[in-house]
């Protein structure tokens, strides 16, 4: 698998401390793409008196989020990017692309063996994945999708690992510190992961922080990645990176998928299926 490869070379090299300043520089940026969400623009020299660091930081921060398509550069600072995809209620977004999802959802669910455990995060396209998981036997789901454990409760076959900690009510997920904690506890044969966005260039994104880290531990608690995603989720990018498509081993998607960006997903190493 790609992640048993890629950690094996990232134990080699890992280096504590670039590492958590690469993470408070991360979590710096995605404060400050909040803040301009919020507000709509910023100026360099109020981010700096807000995050009390240099000019040349607060620069580099706001040119890094330009280069990923979130922000627009501007005079003195920086305005949100209406391009950037936002997320919306879950149930607004279960009714978005049903036919696709459904589709997905249970040849997703073709790949999943007796026996198996595999992680579901809570997006509304791995919900379809569990209405087809019920018939497996001894199968054990970890999710942190309240939607997810909702839909799977009636199943014999099937036991609930429920993460704890934060609901978030626009997605029916639980996130959170505690989130993070617990997943870090599990190993799991698959991860099926939605996300907000999956531009090929920069990879799949999430819509909010939190989100993002929980979605981040289940990719190093798996040792297969299937991303499942309607067609019309590509080419566009969210706030937050989840993982590049280097990580992920499947892509599942539609036939409207175009085929240029068949092409990309394919470049990556990536086993494609559409339905």
């Amino acid at each position: 698998m790609k992640k048993e490869v890629a950690e094996s070379h990232a134990a080699e090299s890992r280096v504590e401390e670039p590492l958590q300043e690469g993470m408070m520089a991360e979590e710096r940026r995605m404060q400050i793409l909040q803040i301009l969400r919020s507000e709509g623009r910023a100026k360099v020299n109020e981010l700096v008196r807000r995050f009390n660091t240099s000019a040349v930081t607060i620069r580099s921060d706001l040119n890094e989020l330009d280069q990923r398509g979130l922000v627009q550069r501007s005079h003195g600072g920086a305005v949100i990017q209406d391009t950037v995809f936002r997320e919306s209620p879950v149930h607004e977004r279960i009714k978005s692309q049903s036919k696709e999802k459904q589709r997905i959802g249970a040849m997703a669910a073709t790949l999943v063996r007796e026996g198996e455990t595999i992680i579901l995060d809570s997006g509304t396209t791995t919900l379809e994945v569990a209405r087809h998981l019920k018939n497996i036997p001894n199968l054990q789901v970890i999710t942190n999708g309240v939607n997810i454990a909702s839909e799977l409760l009636g199943s014999r076959n099937t036991q609930i690992i429920m993460m704890g900690g934060t609901v978030r009510n626009d997605s029916a997920s639980i996130v959170g510190r505690a989130t993070e904690d617990m997943l870090e506890q599990f190993s799991a044969d698959k991860l099926f992961l939605c996300g907000a966005g999956c531009d090929p260039d920069f990879g799949v994104s999430g819509t909010n922080l939190e989100e993002t880290m929980a979605n981040r531990a289940m990719l190093r608690a798996a040792r297969e990645i299937i991303v499942v995603a309607d067609a019309s989720k590509f080419g566009k990018r969210s706030m937050s990176l989840i993982a590049s498509f280097s990580e992920v081993d499947i892509v599942i998607s539609d036939v409207s998928l175009p085929p240029e960006l068949q092409d990309r997903i394919r470049s990556f190493g990536c086993k494609l299926i559409l339905v």
